[in-house]
């Protein structure tokens, strides 16, 4: 399954549709749905608005994977990527009343195991399903 997306931030909605037809179809329980819908909609969140600068003629691609035991989705944007080791850690006290820098943190504790690639432009985010 694979969606497509231009970045606009209002097409999170498409996200979270394609996040529930993917729970429909694979059946798979509430905490891992919640999990999901969370970690992606953050990821392509990013992907519009940091990697895309909500430039609208610029995509975003969600595309999932699954076997038996595991579902990955694969958000891509169009940006030029980041270091994910740069970002600041959202727990540290300094950076507790910080607005923004909290959802790659999600990404990572919500997900059984995230990979950056393409230079930051590309997440895969790996969710056990039992």
């Amino acid at each position: 399954m694979k969606v497509k997306i231009p970045s606009i931030i209002e097409n999170i909605s498409v996200v979270e549709s394609f996040i529930d037809n993917a729970k429909e179809k694979l059946n798979f329980n509430d905490n891992v749905y919640g999990n999901i819908l969370i970690a992606v909609t953050e990821a392509v969140n990013n992907a519009i608005v940091h990697g895309n600068k909500e430039n609208k003629n610029k995509k975003v691609e969600i595309s999932l994977l699954h076997s038996k035991n595991k579902i990955s989705f694969l958000v891509t944007d169009e940006g030029g990527g980041f270091d994910d080791t740069k970002i600041p850690d959202p727990t540290n006290p300094k950076n507790t009343t910080k607005i923004k820098g909290r959802g790659v943190f999600l990404m990572k504790n919500l997900s059984d195991k995230i990979i950056f690639e393409g230079g930051g432009s590309r997440v895969q985010m790996v969710f056990n399903l039992f």
